[in-house]
């Protein structure tokens, strides 16, 4: 299948672009590098450095290439800074998707995966997350990924040829398993990259927000899903596509780690010991959240390879002992 993915230099379309190829289909990328990396793309795969609201240049790209399906990952994605900058937010995140899918009409594609969240559902009142779970998202980001949910559902409605999915992400973690990508954000706020920038010196200390949460050990737990297992996922979903059949799921393992689980795992992994500092907790910060992922495993069969947090740390330092300064070095 020809396949656009927009925001394919980033940290999971460059994955989701190396799994496709890998898998027999053929991505062309598209993004504006404002926050992906170039060098994350092969030179042999065609690359287009446009802004997803540039629809004449879209529809030209969908034309030249015969795309069959749009893979959507440019999203601005930090919960602080949508608190900071809700309009840049619902520019970038809304109004860019709106015009994507204006260009696809235009050309007439019509098939289409959506990267959404688990912010979509702010503090859920139980655990384990099912998507039946009501979505009340409590910042901007989570907000602007349920509304482009929400235009979706009603752009299907009006459209019967047209198939869409949602998919909502737990915490992504790790890197490709052959070491050739890996997580390079600017300023990088993830939990396993953050503690593994700071044994490899780019850090002064690792802070833990929060040790009196009610869980086992005091941190906050969270549901991690390895990067790869989640683009395997986007795949088997964009092959099952159909109209008026949309697939909404959850993507993660359907258990938790804790902050305290995953720095344990880093010393394990790399020998080191980690410089910790507690800190106050942060505003929002639930204390647990981990998905019910049945519904994906019931009906494409989908399951994921990596499962232990050691196994995503292993991925992750490899990439991260290898570039220490991200794809600069």
């Amino acid at each position: 299948m020809q396949v656009l993915v927009v925001g394919g230099a980033g940290y999971i379309g460059s994955h989701a672009v190396k799994m496709l190829r890998e898998q027999g289909h053929t991505p062309i990328v598209v993004d504006n590098l404002t926050r992906g990396h170039r060098k994350a793309v092969p030179s042999d795969i065609p690359f287009y450095q446009i802004s997803a609201c540039e629809i004449e240049r879209l529809c030209e790209i969908l034309k030249k290439h015969s795309i069959e399906c749009v893979m959507h990952f440019a999203a601005l994605a930090y919960v602080g800074e949508s608190v900071e900058k809700p309009l840049m937010y619902y520019e970038n995140n809304v109004s860019a998707t709106i015009r994507l899918l204006q260009a696809m009409e235009t050309v007439g594609v019509q098939k289409f995966v959506f990267s959404s969240t688990c912010a979509t559902y702010g503090e859920p009142s139980t655990i384990p997350i099912t998507e039946a779970c009501p979505q009340k998202p409590i910042n901007p980001y989570g907000r602007s990924k349920l509304m482009v949910e929400q235009i979706l559902a009603d752009y299907a409605a009006s459209h019967p040829t047209f198939a869409y999915a949602a998919l909502r992400y737990f915490n992504v973690a790790g890197a490709s398993r052959d070491g050739t990508l890996g997580e390079d954000h600017r300023p990088e706020t993830h939990l396993i990259p953050s503690i593994l920038l700071t044994l490899l010196g780019r850090r002064d200390k690792f802070v833990v927000f929060g040790t009196d949460y009610p869980t086992p050990d005091g941190t906050c737990i969270r549901d991690y899903i390895h990067v790869e297992d989640l683009c395997a996922a986007h795949i088997l979903v964009m092959e099952k596509l159909c109209p008026g059949q949309p697939r909404i799921y959850n993507l993660g393992i359907g258990r938790g780690y804790s902050v305290k689980e995953v720095i344990d795992a880093v010393e394990r992994v790399t020998g080191k010991r980690v410089p910790v500092e507690h800190g106050p907790r942060r505003a929002g910060d639930p204390a647990i959240l981990y998905a019910d992922a049945t519904r994906i495993r019931k009906e494409l069969n989908w399951k994921p390879q990596i499962t232990t947090i050691e196994e995503m740390v292993e991925t992750a330092w490899r990439w991260h002992s290898a570039h220490p300064e991200g794809y600069v070095s």
